[in-house]
């Protein structure tokens, strides 16, 4: 106890107030300290560098940012977390490369972050956060290894993460009576539609690339009709009725789509959408602002929302990026200031009102969001459906994943057998699992 003070209500009540005055800015000792973080060029992080002068100003804590491409990113995270120092103290990072940070110990679990009262806003309230995208891009060691459970940790906090909409020309539909897709069959039937309707029009822009871009439409498609690449006991069941049915039907929606289709990754998709190329697209909700600025988009005014259609059941993707902090950084507790301050409501609104994409359900509800960017109402819906196991996430994915697409993309550009293909991505899938010792346990 402090020398001679009184234990009354007043000394009580006057030493409450000296240690909250003590630490009535919680970044005081933080100024002037410089934060390195790694963002990629995306929409996202491009709405997220308007907002960061103001972190400075109200923190004192400046920021500079190596911004790259999200493949050169993750070349160059791989190189720096490696380090026994490293030169970034907060990372962006795309979802699949949880799996192989955390399992190399490279990011740090936030527990004892949260713990700390002279660093946890207790106004923070993590509850709003999106818990598809908690469960997607910050916790790994509960169920499978990636989902939440009585073992998972929280090692990074949503930030520029994406569910995937229908956006789809409202003029075109009107025109033909074509009704809003609610379920795979309508969207299906008006993807090779609206081609003999509209010469020259296809019915959908998908990504179709091989590789990485041809495995994640499939993916696409694959939950909501039913599907999954493993059963829970980690046996591949991908080559199944339903992964047939998923298969078709990209196969479909890429044989109707815009000319050079089968090339497209997402921002080729999207542009053949902005630019009247095809009269839907489905992917990520990061695109969608873009098809509302009439300097980006010629179907500006035009455009509706859906969620994403209905199979055996709603199951729209969970993805995109998080932050978190490296083991290997030097500001840590600066850095989880920033990671906080950026991810809070007021922050999550800022980004949001800029162009970014929602992490929280209270921005989605924002009067203020809505009003500017009409189409949130239906983005905060379809996180509801929002699925954090439509893809494994595990420290072997990179190369399934690569399998998947390669064989996809034969799919669509060599008419190869989709049973046949499958049943071929199955039995090498099943060889790597084995390798890497999935099966020990059996």
């Amino acid at each position: 106890m402090f020398k001679g003070l009184k234990t009354t209500a007043v000394g009580l009540t006057t030493a409450a107030i000296m240690a909250g005055a003590a630490y009535a800015n919680p970044y005081e000792e933080y100024a002037g300290t410089t934060l390195i973080v790694n963002f990629p060029a995306h929409p996202h992080y491009n709405a997220a560098m308007k907002v960061l002068p103001e972190f400075t100003k109200e923190t004192g804590i400046e920021v500079e940012v190596d911004q790259l491409p999200y493949l050169k990113m993750r070349e160059r995270q791989t190189l720096e977390l490696a380090q026994d120092e490293g030169e970034y103290d907060l990372i962006s990072y795309v979802v699949f490369s949880k799996a192989d940070y955390v399992f190399a110990d490279q990011l740090e679990n936030l527990a004892k972050y949260f713990m700390n009262p002279k660093l946890a806003d207790p106004n923070y309230d993590a509850g709003d956060l999106i818990d598809g995208y908690v469960e997607n891009i910050g916790v790994a060691g509960g169920f499978k290894g990636y989902l939440p459970g009585p073992t998972g940790s929280l090692f990074g906090i949503p930030f520029g993460s994406e569910t995937s909409v229908l956006a789809y020309r409202k003029d075109i539909f009107e025109k033909h009576g074509i009704p809003t897709p609610e379920t795979y069959d309508q969207l299906l039937d008006a993807a090779c539609k609206i081609p003999e309707l509209e010469p020259g029009m296809g019915g959908m822009a998908s990504r179709a690339a091989s590789g990485h871009q041809a495995s994640h439409a499939f993916l696409l498609h694959l939950a909501p009709l039913g599907g999954r690449v493993f059963d829970d006991a980690w046996n591949p069941i991908i080559n199944n009725a339903a992964g047939v049915e998923a298969a078709n039907a990209l196969k479909s929606i890429v044989d109707c789509g815009p000319e050079g289709a089968m090339s497209f990754g997402p921002s080729e998709a999207a542009n053949a959408f902005a630019t009247g190329q095809a009269a839907m697209f489905m992917d990520s909700i990061a695109f969608m602002p873009g098809f509302e600025d009439p300097e980006r988009s010629q179907v500006a005014g035009k455009v509706g929302y859906a969620m994403h259609p209905k199979g055996v059941r709603r199951g729209s993707q969970t993805g995109g990026f998080g932050i978190g902090i490296p083991k290997n950084a030097e500001n840590k507790e600066a850095a989880f200031l920033l990671m906080q301050w950026l991810t809070s409501k007021k922050g999550d609104l800022m980004v949001a009102m800029e162009g970014g994409n929602p992490s929280r359900f209270s921005t989605y509800q924002d009067a203020g969001l809505n009003e500017k960017y009409p189409f949130a109402a239906t983005f905060g819906e379809a996180l509801k459906y929002a699925d954090p196991d439509w893809r494994p996430i595990i420290p072997v994915w990179g190369k399934i994943n690569a399998d998947i697409g390669t064989t996809m993309s034969k799919v669509l550009t060599e008419d190869l057998d989709i049973q046949e293909a499958l049943d071929g991505v199955a039995e090498r899938t099943r060889a790597v699992m084995d390798d890497a010792g999935y099966y020990t346990w059996q």
